[in-house]
């Protein structure tokens, strides 16, 4: 639950003494800063320490050398963040945090100073920040295909590899097969050959031998 007032001086004094009783165990917020800051908005950010029981903040934020002050305020929340807005550009401003706690509120913490861009600041920053954008876009493409890139070739090399050593082992396990296979040829071939070529000879050298006639005279 979030409540904003903007009241006179004597009545912001008037309610911070029917409201709230501080509570002397209840630690100032530390750590605070702005960010996001625009012309006409800020977030306000802080921290807590360990193990308080806080359940919700209060703000107060006042223009510089302005007596009116804004007080914002929200409970049952853990957050440690709050958005200011309404802002009037070029403007400074000073931000004191309080946390807020069943037993009641804790001491302001230390004043932040901070003061609001112009309108033309805000756009030229706008601006810059989009030119960074579309620079970082195509530069993350371009990342993006030189790694799918080395991760096909990275695969492919892997492929051609695994098939290279399947080829070797293939012809590897082929080669003791064609081994015995030439010399069982070999030994059918030659052995044969001589033997009948004998054979052949000599029935040859029979064949042509004359046979012998005796003339017997009376």
């Amino acid at each position: 639950m979030r409540r904003v007032f903007m009241p006179t001086p004597l009545l912001l004094l008037s309610c911070f003494g029917a409201s709230w009783v501080l509570a002397d165990s209840l630690a100032a917020p530390v750590n605070v800063s702005i960010r996001d800051l625009k012309s006409s908005s800020a977030v306000v950010t802080w921290d807590t320490p360990d193990g308080e029981p806080v359940i919700g903040f209060a703000i107060t934020q006042q223009k510089k050398d302005v007596r009116m002050l804004r007080f914002i305020q929200e409970v049952n929340t853990t957050t440690r963040s709050c958005a200011l807005w309404d802002l009037e550009a070029d403007t400074d401003y000073i931000v004191h945090v309080q946390s807020i706690s069943i037993s009641g509120a804790s001491p302001v913490s230390e004043a932040v100073h901070f003061k609001t861009p112009t309108e033309a600041e805000t756009q030229a920053s706008k601006s810059k920040d989009e030119v960074t954008m579309e620079e970082v876009g195509p530069n993350a493409q371009l990342r993006a295909g030189e790694f799918i890139i080395i991760v096909v070739v990275l695969i492919m090399w892997a492929g051609v590899i695994a098939l290279f050593c399947r080829q070797y082992d293939i012809i590897k396990d082929n080669e003791p097969n064609n081994n015995k296979d030439k010399a069982k040829n070999s030994s059918e071939c030659s052995t044969p050959e001589h033997t009948s070529g004998g054979l052949l000879r000599s029935k040859t050298s029979n064949d042509n031998r004359t046979p012998s006639v005796n003339i017997i005279k009376v």
